[in-house]
């Protein structure tokens, strides 16, 4: 197994944290993306890395078709329940790239945080062959950003990733703290047009969220490279965080930037 599949496999040994501490994404994108493309019943839909389903929900209340790809076993397990009252959802455990899918097909295809794990040419050229005349490829993410109102926290936060998880992953680079850019937004949208797309459109949504030392703890334990540190060393950077939460007034804000793309095949 690549270092990248056993990274994707990390999400499934965490999935019932994953479902808890995973945030889905604001009304407005869905807005954004059901008024680019009409989706109703008699339309059918490809999602791309549906996790537990925190993007799932609005596709399915279209009534439409709808088609859940899940690397994970024990996350696709928890996709079929949670979605159990849903008739018109199917799921299929593996990676969407092996999978085959009815060419000219379908009215959308649409991944939420997760479209980045599939080689860019495979995922692009399959998504296009999938779609139908006129259908849709919606791809968008959430990008977490510590409050620049917590200098404080955010330093001390900046300091334990040094110590710990720089220190383990040595050949990374030092994140930023810097908030996603619409022009960020707009590089990854423009991506669709190499392959064919066309209408591209980018947008940009904003929400904040409020974290406990320990809820923070519990949503760092779902980053696949967060995972995959080694033991002691990962309950010391965590309990680090913790510590830093709790010395900085016992919250954490974290401003979100969600990001949209989309695109159409003519």
């Amino acid at each position: 197994m690549t270092a990248e599949n056993e990274l994707k496999r990390t999400f499934d040994s965490v999935s019932s944290a994953y479902d808890k501490m995973r945030p889905g994404y604001v009304g407005e994108l869905y807005q954004k993306i059901f008024g680019y493309v009409h989706i109703e019943k008699n339309s059918r839909a490809v999602e791309v890395g549906s996790g537990s389903g925190q993007a799932t929900k609005p596709v399915l209340d279209t009534g439409c078709d709808l088609t859940a790809v899940e690397y994970g076993e024990n996350l696709s397990e928890l996709l079929k329940e949670n979605f159990k009252e849903y008739p018109n959802l199917t799921v299929m455990t593996g990676k969407f790239e092996d999978m085959t899918f009815a060419e000219n097909t379908y009215d959308l295809v649409f991944s939420a945080t997760a479209f980045h794990w599939i080689p860019e040419e495979t995922g692009y050229r399959k998504v296009f062959s999938m779609l139908r005349q006129g259908g849709a490829f919606a791809r968008f993410a959430n990008h977490p950003c510590i409050s620049k109102k917590d200098t404080a926290l955010a330093q001390a936060i900046e300091a334990a990733y040094d110590k710990y998880y720089y220190s383990y992953y040595p050949e990374k680079k030092r994140g930023t703290s810097a908030e996603y850019t619409a022009e960020q937004s707009e590089k990854t949208a423009n991506i669709a047009g190499k392959y064919g797309f066309i209408d591209i459109q980018s947008h940009i949504f904003y929400r904040e969220r409020v974290f406990t030392a320990d809820e923070y703890i519990q949503l760092l334990g779902t980053y696949s490279d967060h995972i995959t540190i080694e033991k002691g060393v990962r309950e010391e950077f965590f309990s680090s965080i913790k510590e830093a939460i709790n010395a900085n007034g016992g919250r954490l804000v974290i401003s979100d930037t969600l990001d949209l793309q989309l695109a159409r095949k003519l």
